[in-house]
């Protein structure tokens, strides 16, 4: 009996899912392919509609992990926020609102910073009403009471 494994797929392996699938192979010449089985393959696919999604890339505007870098450098090196924000040319509440965001002078870390931008532009967002159970239940008794969505908000 083949053992289960619970292992995910790299990006290079899911690129991969992707180019095979595109030039025709079938879903379990892809999962034999990456000792997968084809279910797991299906479930890749279907959840895009079989359509490769875009690659993502980071919006021109944003911080790059070199910006976030010598914001790190200026912080330990005890620059202003100003300055630090006109050596990158950048405004100064750019930098002022990455430092706040991301820990504060003392716990700011440029790396972590990144990632956790990276994974904050993630989309689409689960809606407020979805984690917060208090407001939830605030919003069903006012639209059990017939209040209109603009009363409540």
């Amino acid at each position: 009996m083949r053992q289960e494994r619970r292992h995910g797929l790299s990006a290079e392996q899911k690129s991969e899912i992707w180019r095979r699938w595109k030039a025709g192979e079938s879903l379990h010449a892809i999962g034999r392919a990456f000792d997968k089985d084809h279910g797991s393959i299906q479930f890749l696919l279907s959840k895009h509609g079989g359509i490769a999604p875009a690659v993502r890339r980071r919006s021109q505007r944003t911080l790059t992990l070199a910006e976030r870098e010598e914001i790190s450098r200026g912080i330990a090196s005890g620059s202003s926020i100003r300055e630090i924000a006109r050596g990158l040319e950048r405004t100064a509440s750019t930098v002022s609102r990455e430092v706040a965001r991301h820990g504060g002078r003392l716990m700011y870390r440029a790396s972590e910073a990144d990632q956790r931008a990276w994974r904050s532009a993630l989309r689409p967002k689960p809606c407020r009403l979805a984690h917060h159970r208090k407001l939830r239940l605030i919003v069903a008794g006012k639209l059990i009471r017939d209040w209109s969505p603009q009363q409540i908000s």
